[in-house]
């Protein structure tokens, strides 16, 4: 049905990723979870066994924390190694080509602090272009990316409430892939 391609190198730190995974594990089982950081604690990404994964599935999940506007080291990583020439793009490289393209990203600050001029500048979509872009060259369909925001206890939540949000939103999150 799905693969998750879960990004968080250190999930065992995560309060609200690891939620989000627990619940999706929990409520279902059609998902694939790759979690790089388990699997490649090395970045020594296998490029053949990630892309017969892709390959498996129409729609690919990128579940990860906003590491400083962007997406953490090793889920960069394991595009410049996994979107090969040939495979991702180019003259034969159609192998993505239809499938969907689903980015969900925990944030640590309140949505209301992603605007112009606000404490980060910009709205929180303006920092997935990039992801957007790499969608439609490799022919995939992209879908609107999905922020949980306020994941921090920085923000007045507690440990308890941020776990509690996490399963509302992993449920939100399938509801929209099935």
């Amino acid at each position: 049905m799905a693969l998750l391609i879960l990004g968080h190198p250190q999930l065992g730190k995560s309060i609200a990723n690891k939620a989000i995974i627990k619940e999706i594990q929990k409520n279902n089982s059609e998902i694939e979870i790759r979690n790089l950081g388990e699997l490649y604690p090395d970045f020594n990404i296998n490029a053949e066994e990630e892309q017969k994964a892709l390959l498996r599935h129409e729609t690919v999940i990128l579940q990860y924390p906003l590491y400083w506007y962007n997406m953490p080291a090793i889920l960069k990583h394991w595009f410049d190694v996994v979107f090969e020439h040939q495979f991702a793009y180019g003259s034969k490289g159609d192998k993505l080509k239809g499938k969907k393209l689903l980015t969900s990203v925990t944030v640590g600050s309140l949505e209301k602090e992603y605007k112009p001029f606000g404490k980060h500048n910009f709205r929180t979509t303006e920092f997935f272009k990039n992801i957007e872009q790499t969608a439609y060259f490799a022919q995939m369909t992209f879908l609107d990316p999905m922020f949980f925001h306020g994941t921090s206890a920085v923000d007045g939540f507690t440990e308890d409430e941020i776990k509690e949000r996490a399963k509302r939103y992993a449920n939100l999150l399938l509801s929209s892939v099935v």
